[in-house]
């Protein structure tokens, strides 16, 4: 299923910072080199973007959301940001790298994902992700579909848009394709979320769209409510809910003998 989830570029930067901010860490995967060309896949509002550039190199941000992009180059009019689905896009360009952080779960037809990685790719380019792994919010998921499923009767689970595979499954793909995987790592990323016990209604409501599709605004507030109630006693530490991530960190190389 084709994630519909609708971006809302000012409340991702105001609330869910988070995101970029435990993204810069993955950088020192890829290790910019002054003068490389680097494509960022899913760039969101382009901080990390941004990071790389400073690094010294020609760095592209790339999104789905016409909506991050338009941030993005309102807050750094001097990078090139462009609007293109992960799934199926074309460059012209042949980069050294290709970097993405916390996308590669919303799009669920790996394969064209990897596949549009590789032709992206100069010959001996490199490919540094990070993002959802098996297990991701998996307590969260659990409650959410179970109280959708109880008001509304429907296969919540049918409207689920992320892909979390294990490492095996993620590096098959790769290899598949003629990738040669250097390393992969799964690990556990407890996350604070804003705001105490409502920083989950937050979450919920920026990043379920796909499940709340045709609801009324209201119901959905009172069902996050639900969810919250359930989920707070498994994920409250301390002064707030910390969401159960858990990410898959991959880097894989195209040899130098292919094009």
């Amino acid at each position: 299923m084709k994630s519909i989830n609708q971006w809302q570029a000012e409340e991702y930067d105001d609330q869910l910072a988070f995101v970029s901010e435990y993204g810069k860490d993955l950088i020192s995967w890829l290790r910019p080199k002054t003068g490389e060309y680097i494509l960022d896949l899913g760039c969101g509002t382009g901080d990390l973007t941004h990071e790389i550039s400073l690094f010294g190199a020609e760095v592209t941000g790339m999104d789905a959301s016409s909506d991050m992009i338009a941030r993005a180059k309102q807050k750094f009019p001097q990078l090139e940001f462009v609007e293109a689905d992960g799934e199926q896009f074309h460059t012209e360009r042949a980069y050294d790298a290709v970097f993405s952080n916390a996308a590669l779960h919303w799009m669920r037809n790996s394969q064209n994902v990897v596949d549009c990685v590789w032709h992206a790719l100069k010959p001996g380019g490199r490919f540094v992700a990070e993002f959802g792994g098996q297990g991701n919010v998996q307590i969260i998921v659990e409650a959410l579909e179970e109280v959708l499923a109880r008001y509304t009767g429907i296969n919540a689970a049918a409207r689920n848009p992320w892909y979390f595979p294990t490492i095996g499954q993620y590096s098959r793909i790769l290899e598949d394709r003629g990738f040669m995987v250097r390393q992969a790592y799964h690990y556990d990323r407890p996350t604070k979320l804003e705001d105490g016990k409502d920083g989950i209604v937050g979450w919920l409501t920026h990043f379920g769209d796909d499940y709340f599709k045709g609801f009324n605004p209201e119901q959905v507030k009172a069902w996050c409510r639900e969810i919250r109630d359930i989920v707070s006693p498994k994920l409250w530490q301390a002064d707030a809910i910390y969401a159960d991530y858990k990410r898959l960190r991959i880097e894989a190389f195209k040899p130098n003998n292919q094009v």
